[in-house]
């Protein structure tokens, strides 16, 4: 049914992310989808500039490449279907935009339950819902039991 399934990863949170990437897993296994692992980083404020490298923007994309390539390889999927690209921008907008260039017919991403402060400023999750051209799964991380 789904032939390229979008994973956004936040590799800050892996932790937070295994609940999308293992239905991500079962959903390739099943159809023999092709899947593109996304983490998204964000621009730096400008006043921070001038306290990095210079070439500090292509040192975290190398080092998210790497992690992305790592965590593809951990998962139980033939090499050749996955697949990694690191973006920089806002999440739900670079989401969308890798899924256009993707060609994804499903985005698997996780997300935070809801708070008051997504209620004010909507979630990435919630964006990505919104705007997607194609099929979205939510997937709730995990938390503490109530």
């Amino acid at each position: 049914m789904f032939k390229k399934i979008l994973v956004p990863v936040d590799l800050a949170e892996l932790d937070f992310c295994k609940s999308a990437l293992d239905a991500t897993v079962s959903i390739a296994r099943t159809d023999g989808a092709a899947v593109r692992l996304l983490n998204v980083m964000q621009h730096l404020p400008a006043m921070m500039a001038e306290y990095l490298p210079a070439d500090f923007d292509n040192i975290q994309q190398k080092n998210a490449t790497e992690a992305l390539a790592k965590l593809g390889a951990g998962l139980d999927l033939h090499p050749a279907n996955i697949s990694a690209a690191v973006r920089i921008g806002p999440v739900h907008h670079e989401v969308l935009e890798e899924a256009k260039e993707f060609g994804a017919d499903l985005i698997v991403m996780s997300s935070h339950d809801p708070g008051l402060r997504t209620y004010f400023i909507g979630s990435n999750a919630a964006q990505v819902v919104r705007h997607a051209h194609c099929s979205v799964m939510v997937v709730r991380g995990r938390s503490e039991p109530r």
